[in-house]
């Protein structure tokens, strides 16, 4: 077996690398830009792999990316190279549709392309799995609003939501268009070993300890449902692998937090973990300007993936934290 994999050195997909790794004996291929969000520190051990290759690509260069289907011939591609981050979508959204909705159509074009001139086994087995986010439903304005399913219209709020649910859009195009074999998948928000310092709970740790203080968007009443990377790593190989073709997924860890509770967990394990003299970590915390468009509340139903595949989570959220933090205790200098 022969996957690719786009975003390869980001987050989620060197949790993917990882796992593929050390469960299966897959050839991999990793198509990844190398740009800020990306971290080859998290991918040392399949770096040593005979299995594992790396090349350095710009998902929007469709000569390199078609030249790399023909050479490497994958039997999959799962696609995760995205611009993720909403604060740097409003900031500067470019980047966010050239890669997010250009990028994937390139992806898809060569995709097809390859897949077209597959025959026998070989093109019944391939696939194309694209990995996207429960931003693309919108906003769950009150607490008890049943969570989004797969059937929940899209209704993006910010330029990465919107870029993301282009691009959703653009692969079941291709399916229903063209007959691509693809899967989705639209996850909640992930935590763990490796995440970029920009994000909430890596930041937040990284503040706390540096004696710097912990923003907190608005009044810090926005809910989460929160997805351990290496849960999300495991769900995404078995959707590959066992989804229906054509099919959306989404993939949630039942961990509903309201963001100023995650802060304050982050400093109470802090306190047990890293206990200093004087100043408490959570009179560090300050609530600032909120974001423009902040969603109030994401929370996932993921009750297809559980009953046609049989995944459960297996961490709570505090449990995962917790993993989280002593990791990130252990690594400091890791990024």
């Amino acid at each position: 077996m022969k996957l690719m994999i786009t975003g390869g050195a980001g987050f989620i997909g060197s949790a993917v690398v990882r796992f593929v790794m050390a469960n299966t004996d897959w050839h991999i291929l990793n198509l990844d830009k190398l740009t800020y969000a990306a971290n080859l520190n998290a991918l040392e051990g399949a770096k040593r792999s005979e299995r594992y290759q790396l090349a350095q690509v710009d998902i929007i260069n469709s000569s390199a990316i078609e030249q790399l289907f023909q050479q490497h011939q994958p039997d999959a591609v799962m696609h995760l190279a995205a611009e993720s981050h909403v604060d740097r979508s409003i900031s500067g959204p470019a980047a966010f549709i050239e890669t997010n909705i250009l990028g994937t159509y390139t992806l898809l074009e060569a995709a097809r392309h390859y897949w077209q001139g597959l025959s026998g086994p070989r093109r019944e087995r391939f696939r194309l799995h694209h990995v996207s986010t429960d931003e693309v439903y919108g906003d769950l304005a009150t607490p008890d609003a049943p969570a989004f399913t797969e059937s929940t219209p899209y209704a993006p709020s910010s330029p990465y939501s919107a870029s993301k649910a282009s691009s959703d859009h653009l692969v079941r195009a291709w399916h229903r268009t063209y007959g691509l074999p693809v899967v989705l998948t639209n996850c909640s928000n992930n935590y763990g070993p490796w995440q970029h310092s920009e994000k909430l709970i890596p930041l937040t740790i990284r503040n706390a300890l540096a004696g710097e203080l912990l923003p907190v968007y608005g009044n810090g009443e926005q809910i989460r449902d929160w997805l351990y990377v290496e849960d999300h790593a495991r769900a995404l190989h078995l959707v590959l692998t066992q989804g229906r073709i054509g099919e959306t997924y989404n993939i949630g860890g039942d961990s509903e937090q309201r963001n100023i509770d995650v802060v304050r967990a982050i400093c109470q394990l802090l306190e047990e973990h890293a206990p200093r003299p004087g100043q408490p970590y959570a009179e560090q915390i300050r609530f600032v300007q909120d974001r423009p468009g902040h969603d109030k509340r994401y929370a996932i139903n993921a009750t297809k993936l559980k009953y046609e595949l049989a995944w459960q989570p297996q961490e709570s959220f505090h449990s995962g934290l917790r993993k989280t933090l002593e990791w990130s205790l252990t690594n400091r200098k890791g990024r």
